[in-house]
């Protein structure tokens, strides 16, 4: 019947690992299985939810009638 033995250990400088154990057999060959801490995944939101989730800021234009106006001015002036 195989044995096993759960420990948590700090990475050391150098990336390495020691693992002291008196459970352990000098010279013995054993299986090691490092498991990473979860790291949060970041969520998907649509675009819409992204925009939707800005806070209000300054516009450049305070009608949607100004913003046209100006494009069609801009338009206009290429044009020429």
């Amino acid at each position: 019947m195989q044995a096993a033995l759960r420990l948590e250990t700090t990475v050391l400088p150098g990336h390495r690992l020691e693992v002291c154990a008196p459970e352990l057999p000098e010279g013995a060959t054993v299986e090691v299985i490092v498991v990473l801490p979860e790291t949060p995944r970041p969520q998907k939101v649509s675009m819409l939810e992204f925009l939707e989730s800005l806070p209000p800021g300054p516009h450049a234009f305070p009608t949607w009638e100004e913003y046209e106006r100006h494009l069609r001015e801009e338009k206009d002036a290429w044009e020429r």
